[in-house]
């Protein structure tokens, strides 16, 4: 046994060990943090510190909570790097790149719901621990609720700064058509983000939205009732492979073809529900083609949610399972076999691909 042991640190480099340990120490202070960006978020700390420099003793009294606990979640705060902190004065400060990112909630790059779902799929774990063991999965139906206020959260920035300004002018001829009206499609809708930003912009046009998730669908038809489009926006609860209607001039994918259990199917239903003319916006996650393309920060995440939410949702109905990674050549071949006769990447940011099919 002794001899195993000297063997085996004969072999370990003892740099590269202490360089892992001081990343692993690192991803375990940013875990353990998750949970008090939560507690920063609902009680509105960022916000405040915003909108000045507080002490702990002024934030408690500015956000009507304890000031004992705010010491600690203070430190933790500035020993992340997520606010500053002055010695001098003794007052922490959330600096202005900071503040787009936790306490404006329209930001284009506001994180706050990120950690939502990241809450959910710790409450998912025991779940998915099982699936590992028999292969099956856990519907979106039956994750935490705060799985859907997050997931709304984190992609409607997204959506407001790219989809009117960037990615429907990116398609053939679609934008003009929507401005002059036309009838869409939107599955897979969740809250109806996506489809209420697009109602707002094209005024002449008429939306539907589709999702399986009744809960989600009641929310859509509220957040569209108090953005004032609901007469010319409904939204229906329905599977992405037998949504109704015909003759949309486009049909839509936000985020979501990845974790159907069906993909090729959703796709063909798209088809047959355009007109000739029309076109597939399919919104991906960003992914490269293989493994090793993405093995990068954004990658790492998106595994994770693929891990804990895409796949699991897939593998309840025995579907396919494309994984949030899927990449542009396997979403390709799933609009070839659906019967779409083109295909190109449209646009893409540093989080999404964005893909129109044509028939």
């Amino acid at each position: 046994m002794q001899g195993q042991e000297d063997a085996m640190q004969g072999q370990v480099d003892q740099g590269k060990l202490e360089a892992f340990m001081g990343h692993a120490v690192n991803d375990l202070g940013a875990a353990m943090s998750a949970a008090l960006v939560l507690i920063g978020d609902r009680l509105g700390l960022y916000k405040a510190l915003a909108e000045e420099p507080a002490t702990p003793e002024e934030l408690a009294r500015r956000t009507g909570t304890a000031e004992r606990y705010l010491r600690e979640w203070l430190a933790n705060q500035a020993a992340g790097g997520y606010v500053e902190y002055d010695a001098d004065s003794g007052r922490y400060a959330l600096p202005p790149e900071q503040r787009l990112a936790l306490a404006e909630e329209g930001s284009p790059v506001f994180l706050p719901g990120a950690f939502q779902v990241l809450a959910a799929m710790w409450r998912a774990e025991p779940r998915i621990e099982e699936s590992f063991k028999t292969g099956g999965g856990v519907p979106w139906t039956e994750q935490d609720e705060a799985l859907f206020e997050g997931t709304e959260r984190f992609f409607k920035p997204g959506y407001e700064a790219h989809l009117v300004h960037e990615w429907i002018p990116a398609l053939d001829g679609m934008e003009q058509r929507l401005r002059e009206g036309a009838l869409v499609a939107d599955v897979g809708c969740g809250h109806g983000a996506s489809t209420v930003i697009m109602a707002q912009a094209y005024p002449r046009s008429r939306f539907r939205g589709f999702d399986f998730h009744d809960a989600s669908i009641e929310t859509a038809r509220r957040r569209a009732r108090e953005a004032g489009v609901a007469e010319r926006l409904s939204f229906e609860q329905s599977a992405a492979t037998d949504f109704p209607g015909q003759g949309y001039d486009l049909v839509a994918h936000f985020d979501c073809l990845h974790d159907l259990p069906d993909p090729v199917s959703s796709a063909r239903r798209a088809r047959q529900a355009l007109r000739p003319d029309g076109s597939w916006l399919i919104v991906e996650p960003f992914a490269g083609d293989r493994v090793e393309n993405n093995l990068n920060p954004v990658g790492r995440v998106y595994y994770a949610a693929s891990t804990m939410v895409c796949v699991p949702n897939s593998l309840a109905f025995h579907g396919s399972a494309l994984g949030a990674q899927a990449g542009e050549a396997r979403i390709r071949e799933v609009a070839r076999e659906a019967g779409f006769t083109r295909f190109r990447r449209a646009a893409q940011t540093p989080f999404n691909l964005v893909f129109e099919a044509r028939p």
